[in-house]
């Protein structure tokens, strides 16, 4: 089946990145479409996607949970071969999107098939489990990695991922006060969403200079 995307910002741009949604919200839900906005405005190709499970709860009507998210890397490298980029490719994603693509990021970089990793809210672990890591697999990346985290987010505090056993190639974007949506409160912190997602699109484009050196 063709995967449907949805595509902001120039065609043209020197560098596509292509995002999954998180577990429970679909590719155009608030949260995603903001932050597609605020890389777009950085002059980056922004494309989403969406996994089956989350296409066949538009069609079917009912809430059909994420399968375990190994699961799902057939489908995103399904994704990546559909959309045939021909200039740089970062790939990523929101949530349990990043956490599949940080997956499959070593095999695709070693295969000089995509350029790096793009994490917004990593799912350090499950909500109210923080032993239950999942972070094995991060801590021999070899895929230059930027993972832009809300300081309270509950998968995952600036004060617990702090404590990790991290590969040198991620690089951690902190966004005061912000939750699993980069969404801070105002009257605690002074910023907006709208704040830190423009933010993080400096961020990225800062980061993608430095990877492309």
């Amino acid at each position: 089946m063709p995967t449907d995307f949805v595509e902001l910002g120039p065609k043209a741009a020197s560098t596509t990145i292509l995002l999954a949604h998180g577990a429970g919200a679909p590719m155009d839900a608030p949260g995603m479409t903001m932050i597609a906005e605020g890389l777009a405005a950085q002059n980056l190709r922004i494309v989403r996607f969406e996994f089956a499970y989350m296409a066949q709860r538009r069609t079917e009507g009912r809430r059909k949970p994420p399968p375990r998210a190994d699961k799902l890397n057939s489908e995103f490298l399904s994704a990546i071969e559909e959309l045939k980029v021909d200039g740089r490719l970062i790939i990523g994603g929101k949530s349990m999107g990043g956490r599949v693509a940080s997956m499959i990021a070593d095999e695709l970089f070693e295969a000089e098939r995509v350029a790096g990793l793009l994490c917004a809210g990593y799912p350090f672990h499950p909500i109210g489990k923080p032993e239950k890591l999942r972070t094995e697999h991060l801590q021999n990346l070899r895929t230059p990695t930027l993972i832009c985290q809300g300081t309270r987010d509950q998968f995952g505090t600036k004060a617990e991922v702090g404590s990790y056993n991290l590969s040198s190639t991620i690089q951690i974007e902190w966004f005061e006060d912000g939750d699993h949506d980069l969404k801070p409160r105002k009257r605690v912190s002074g910023y907006t969403h709208a704040d830190h997602i423009n933010a993080m699109g400096a961020a990225v484009s800062a980061w993608l200079d430095r990877i492309n050196l």
